[in-house]
């Protein structure tokens, strides 16, 4: 199957920059697969295609203000750093812009939110293949205790921001209201529109609501390059499947219900899962490089959100 078969263009006028002013207000596209039939609804709508012993799965990674500004300690030339994977205490390996001025021993002063010097330095020490640079922070016990004050939530490229009041509504909109464990440098943006209030309902209709984590990481971001789908190898990334949710997903298939996975990273968790061992779900933790493309066999979820 070629790359190229999933093209398609998105006018940019067409492209929201800022969310509706209540979560649940999205619109909701609903596909029904075997007549091939389209509705068009609000995401409250929701609940109008769950019934009593379904349960419905979550990403409850939490974001963190993964993108840092700094300038060469020396030159004061200007980067963006971008977190990807924490390889140890205040060693992260990262995306550099502009990555050829980055080169092995560059010294980076990051910048506080009003753009002033900070004591924290990172280190450029090696360079993978990629082209990501692995860099090593001093100046802080941990780079990621202070993230919140001195980093940016990284949205998506084609998502445009200027000004300090925006960026502070983004760190709120651009998280899950169930969101956890901090770890991904994206959100599992389905999960974007739940409200506490809707979650609420969808359990006093007999729906379990239940958890897994996936930290979302570079995958997000590396597009697609070979001309076959098959050539394409997907980046690691981390992921918990606990022992209530695993619990209840087996028993909700053994007793006929349906399991639904809210967004792609939930759905890559549960199939991941499945793969490893026949019969029912067992918890526990690992990485997934998972690219799921057609054509697949799904052996857990029904229905992706």
């Amino acid at each position: 199957m070629r790359t190229a078969d999933f093209d398609f263009k998105v006018p940019a006028e067409l492209v929201a920059q800022t969310p509706t002013p209540r979560r649940d207000a999205s619109r909701l596209l609903v596909v029904h697969r075997n007549s091939r039939e389209l509705e068009h609804r609000r995401f409250s709508d929701l609940v109008d295609y769950l019934r009593p012993g379904d349960v419905l799965v979550l990403n409850n990674s939490r974001v963190i203000p993964a993108r840092l500004r700094g300038v060469n300690s020396k030159t004061a030339g200007q980067f963006e750093l971008l977190l990807l994977e924490e390889a140890g205490l205040n060693d992260w390996w990262t995306m550099v812009r502009p990555g050829k001025r980055a080169r092995e021993g560059t010294r980076i002063s990051l910048r506080d939110s009003n753009g002033a010097r900070t004591p924290i330095e990172a280190t450029v020490l090696e360079k993978n293949e990629e082209g990501h640079r692995r860099l090593r922070f001093a100046g802080v016990p941990n780079i990621l205790g202070v993230v919140d004050q001195i980093g940016e939530i990284p949205l998506p490229p084609y998502i445009e921001r200027r000004g300090a009041a925006t960026l502070d509504q983004d760190r709120e909109r651009y998280q899950t209201v169930f969101a956890h464990p901090a770890g991904s440098v994206a959100a599992p943006t389905a999960g974007l529109h739940f409200t506490e209030a809707i979650l609420q309902r969808i359990r006093q209709m007999g729906v379990e609501v239940r958890f897994v984590t996936l930290h979302v990481g570079l995958g997000t971001f590396a597009p697609v390059k070979s001309e076959d789908l098959a050539g394409h190898l997907m980046h690691e990334e981390r992921y918990e499947l606990a022992p209530e949710t695993a619990k209840a997903i087996n028993r909700a298939k053994s007793a006929g219900g349906r399991i639904l996975a809210v967004g792609t990273t939930t759905l890559r968790v549960l199939e991941t899962v499945a793969s490893t061992a026949a019969g029912p779900l067992v918890p526990g933790s690992g990485r997934t490089r998972i690219f799921i493309h057609p054509p697949y066999d799904f052996k857990v979820v029904n229905a992706l959100l």
